[in-house]
C-alpha cells in the first residue's frame, strides 16, 4: 500500500490502482408515517379544501387530530372524504414521489373533518394532510 496526496493507492497482483474516497456527512433519520401497497382501483373524489391559505399553513389546536406528510411528493389518489367515519390502519390518500408510492393510513378511529389536499397537489414533509374530528 502506497499513500499520496490524492488519494489512497493498492496494489493488487502488482498492479497499482488509485482509489479515492469521499466522506459524506451523516443525515438525520426520516420518519414514516405507516405505508402499505397500494391498492388497485379509484379512489374517492377529492373534497373541497378546508382552508383559503396555501395548504399545510393551517396550524390545528390540537396536533393529535392531524394527519401531516412524512415525505415530499405528489397526491396521487384520496381515498376519503370530509365526514367519513376511519378505522386505525384505513388507507387515507397515496403519495407518489420518485416514482414509488406511499400509502398513507390512519393513526387512529374517527371522523375526518377536513382534507387540506387534493389529486394533483405538491405536498411537503409535514404539511397538514387531514384533520379529524
Amino acid at each position: 500500500m502506497v499513500g499520496n496526496d490524492f488519494g489512497k493507492c493498492e496494489s493488487i497482483d502488482g498492479k497499482v490502482y488509485e482509489v479515492d474516497v469521499e466522506v459524506a456527512e451523516p443525515e438525520p433519520p426520516v420518519t414514516l408515517v405507516r405505508s402499505a401497497p397500494r391498492s388497485g382501483g379509484g379512489g374517492a373524489p377529492a373534497a373541497p379544501r378546508a382552508s383559503s391559505g396555501a395548504a399545510g399553513d393551517r396550524t390545528l389546536e390540537n396536533e393529535d387530530k392531524g394527519m401531516r406528510s412524512p415525505l415530499s411528493g405528489v397526491v396521487s389518489q384520496v381515498d376519503v372524504e370530509v365526514g367519513q367515519e376511519v378505522t386505525v390502519d384505513q388507507p387515507l390518500l397515496v403519495l407518489e414521489a420518485m416514482k414509488m408510492f406511499t400509502t398513507i393510513t390512519s393513526n387512529q378511529e374517527g371522523k375526518v373533518k377536513a382534507i387540506d389536499v387534493a389529486k394533483g397537489d405538491g405536498v411537503k414533509q409535514g404539511q397538514l394532510l387531514i384533520e379529524f374530528e
